[in-house]
C-alpha cells in the first residue's frame, strides 16, 4: 500500500483483502464459505461482494506472499477437493491490517465531516 493516499475512499479491493485476512485468522479458509460468509455480513449495508472480486483479491494476497492455498478432499467424498486458505506469512498480514487501519481512519473522517458539513 502506497505511502501517499491519491484515493477518496478506500478501494473495495483493499476492503475485501481486509476481511479476507480476517477470516482467515478465524479459520474459515473456504473460498465459497468466505464468499457467503462476507454476502451475510454486509447484506444490511447493500454490499453484496461478488464471486469474481473475492477471488482476485484471494490471489492478490497469494501474490503478496500473505496468504497460501492447498486442497483436501470434499467431506463425504473420494475425488472432489475443495480449495483452503491458510497464511504464508503472518507477520505481512498483520503489517498490511495494520496499514489498512490508517486508511480506514481517514475514510472515516472524511464521511464524519461530510456528514457534519452538509447534515447538521
Amino acid at each position: 500500500m502506497a505511502k501517499s493516499v491519491s484515493t477518496f475512499m478506500l478501494r473495495q479491493r483493499a476492503f475485501l483483502k481486509l476481511y479476507l485476512i480476517k477470516l482467515v485468522e478465524e479459520e474459515r479458509l473456504y473460498g465459497l464459505e468466505i464468499l457467503e460468509t462476507l454476502k451475510g455480513e454486509f447484506k444490511a449495508y447493500g454490499y453484496k461482494p461478488t464471486h469474481s472480486e473475492i477471488y482476485k483479491s484471494l490471489h492478490e494476497l497469494m501474490a503478496d506472499g500473505i496468504l497460501d492455498r492447498y486442497r483436501r478432499p470434499k467431506e463425504g467424498t473420494k475425488l472432489q477437493e475443495v480449495v483452503y486458505y491458510r497464511f504464508n506469512d503472518l507477520e505481512e498480514a498483520k503489517r498490511y491490517k495494520k496499514q489498512l487501519k490508517v486508511e480506514l481512519d481517514r475514510c472515516v473522517g472524511l464521511l464524519q465531516k461530510a456528514l457534519k458539513d452538509n447534515y447538521r
